[in-house]
């Protein structure tokens, strides 16, 4: 085993190995809305879920390296709403070019050619192409020396027509192909799914496109 102290090597060497070995990680696609009006979008891969009663989200972002914030930091922070959206295959190049550093006053959804709709309970709009949109209210807020990570409690889903049934409570991922961050600017996709319960593929294939 390769036995590494992280008391001893720098932040920046320990975020090469963290973010290159926890993976694949989800990808937030998120909007804020700016006090100017302009709707930020930008991507985000420390995010993920972490409970449903409440119904919470966590999503870490990094200062820049002159200490300032991020446009979607100071929007949550401001604001404390936002719209997190999760990326497929068909949007995976837009949510990238969402990722390059735009002014505060020009929106990366004009830029990139995505477009909006208005969400349901907060100001922020969602996006349209994205499969699947959650609308959130900040609920707590942590403070490091690097970076915030916010707590968003999700207050209204929208996804994608056909992709969730809501009587039976089950997602259908024949509908649904969202991408995963790699490490660096690499990404996976999640087309290839399998279970690890004795059954041959032919037998599971339905229990796992249904979930």
């Amino acid at each position: 085993m390769t036995e590494i102290d992280f008391g001893e090597i720098s932040a920046y060497q320990r975020y090469k190995l963290m973010a290159s070995l926890i993976v694949p990680r989800p990808i937030a696609l998120v909007t804020t809305l700016g006090a100017n009006g302009v709707v930020n979008a930008a991507p985000f891969s420390m995010f993920n879920m972490v409970g449903e009663d409440p119904p919470i989200v966590m999503l870490s972002i990094n200062r820049l390296q002159d200490g300032r914030l991020k446009d979607t930091a100071a929007n949550i922070l401001a604001s404390q709403q936002f719209v997190v959206h999760m990326t497929d295959e068909d949007m995976a190049d837009k949510m990238h070019a969402c990722g390059e550093s735009f002014p505060a006053d020009v929106s990366e959804i004009e830029r990139v050619g995505l477009h909006t709709t208005p969400s349901h309970c907060i100001a922020p709009p969602r996006i349209v192409e994205a499969p699947v949109a959650f609308e959130c209210v900040l609920h707590e807020t942590l403070e490091t020396p690097s970076r915030y990570v916010f707590i968003g409690r999700v207050l209204w889903l929208s996804a994608r027509a056909g992709l969730v049934d809501t009587v039976a409570w089950r997602v259908d991922l024949r509908q649904y192909h969202p991408v995963g961050r790699f490490g660096a600017s690499f990404y996976v996709k999640s087309n290839e799914r399998f279970a690890i319960d004795g059954l041959d593929r032919e037998s599971r294939s339905t229990a796992i496109d249904t979930i």
